[in-house]
């Protein structure tokens, strides 16, 4: 969901830069990386850790969610993915949606996106999702997500798109295909920041070929 279809981690940087600048820290790309994709509470227990702010995670996700929240209201979808996903809607392909956020704030972010956001059949949000019991880079959420779909395919049968190298290495790690999709300020980084290989790497969504992977081609 977030950095993948919904313009969101610029807000999540701009929140964690704005607390670490409260403490004299500074949050760095490489810090970003090791957060994204992660639950929650993950992330918060990275964070704090790594800049050595004097907080539990929990007590840092109290000042965070409230400031980030207040952002979500109406997120742009990024480019490229309502085009796909209306596509493989169309020709009857099932989709899920498989995010690390909490299930409050998936519902702020998709409240202005109804008509789009009908197009999956279910989504599992790792934060609150009491079934996940690993978030990414573990391969829990994405198993989880292929078994609550009415045929249950098998992992090879699943293509996973993804921004983040920890989510890439979950997929990966379920034994599923991966499409990554990452975020432009770590693009760069990228042949040292992946553990796991994806199938492929794009630099928009906009460049997906569908048949590439069996898929029907555009229209």
């Amino acid at each position: 969901m977030d950095g993948l279809m919904f313009d969101t981690e610029t807000i999540y940087e701009q929140v964690y830069k704005k607390i670490a600048n409260q403490y004299g820290k500074q949050f760095t790309e490489e810090l970003k990386v090791k957060i994204m994709g992660r639950p929650e509470l993950d992330g918060a227990n990275v964070y704090v850790k790594e800049l050595g702010i004097p907080l539990s995670g929990e007590q840092f996700l109290k000042v965070f969610k409230p400031m980030a929240r207040s952002h979500f209201q109406n997120p742009r979808i990024m480019p490229g993915v309502e085009k796909l996903v209306r596509h493989l809607a169309k020709h009857s392909i099932p989709l899920g949606v498989a995010t690390s956020s909490h299930k409050d704030d998936e519902a702020i972010k998709t409240q202005n996106h109804r008509d789009f956001y009908r197009l999956f059949h279910h989504t599992v949000c790792g934060s609150s999702d009491h079934e996940v019991k690993h978030g990414k880079p573990a391969p829990d959420i994405y198993l989880i997500c292929a078994a609550r779909f009415p045929d249950k395919p098998k992992p090879e049968n699943v293509l996973v798109f993804e921004d983040a190298p920890n989510g890439v290495a979950g997929a990966i790690a379920a034994g599923m295909s991966c499409v990554m999709v990452p975020d432009p300020t770590i693009f760069k980084h990228l042949p040292k920041l992946l553990t796991a290989q994806p199938t492929l790497i794009l630099s928009s969504m906009t460049k997906f070929k569908p048949e590439l992977f069996n898929l029907p081609k555009f229209d």
